[in-house]
């Protein structure tokens, strides 16, 4: 997700600020002031995100940020709707421990609108599913896992619990059009934080 000033943020987050701090016709050289939350367009969660003592985002291991991914479906749900096991229950049965699971609820599509903050959700049956198969990294195309309103965050709470990885406010997964592919979407190293953006990449592999 491009970051501007425009970039849609999680209610209460900081709004990002971006301005010139010198600039080519004047100082002869350009530089940015970049003013943005850890959580701010595509990014990942450290568990210290919802755990006290949990890793940090530069304590986090990097494997768990770059795997093979399973894109899962869940396409056609309705604002504010939950996505069950049912849902998912079909596509579930290949996925490994070293997997990433990528929930493509093709939300990202609604960027830059309303909608997009009232968007579907995760069923933490899903995820406890997963996380007894092992699989500690989970990307969504949404603002966030659990419900818009804020009023509650059991997947958050599942996956932090266990230092998984959280990653919202991904997109373009309907370009994963191939069997397999290598996800990479490495933190910054911003020592004892609770987050990062990311740029991920799908890796098509010979």
């Amino acid at each position: 997700m491009p970051i501007t000033t425009e970039t849609p943020v999680y209610p209460g987050d900081p709004v990002p600020n971006i301005t010139p701090a010198a600039e080519l016709a004047k100082d002869g050289y350009q530089v940015t002031s970049l003013n943005i939350g850890s959580h701010t367009g595509t990014h990942v969660d450290a568990p210290y995100h919802f755990q006290q003592e949990g890793d940090r985002i530069d304590e986090s291991d990097l494997v768990k940020f770059m795997g093979r991914g399973v894109v899962l479906d869940v396409r056609g749900k309705k604002p504010g709707e939950e996505i069950t096991f049912a849902d998912v229950a079909e596509q579930l049965e290949n996925i490994r421990s070293e997997n990433i699971v990528l929930f493509q609820t093709g939300w990202s599509q609604f960027i830059g609108t309303e909608t997009y903050f009232n968007h579907p959700y995760l069923s933490v049956e899903i995820i406890t599913h997963l996380l007894e198969k092992g699989v500690r990294t989970f990307f969504i195309d949404a603002l966030n896992v659990d419900p818009p309103d804020g009023s509650a965050f059991p997947v958050h709470d599942a996956i932090t619990g266990v230092n998984g990885i959280i990653g919202e406010n991904f997109c373009n997964f309907d370009k994963i059009d191939f069997p397999d592919p290598l996800i990479i979407a490495l933190p910054l190293k911003l020592q004892g934080l609770d987050g990062s953006p990311v740029r991920a990449v799908a890796v098509e592999m010979d």
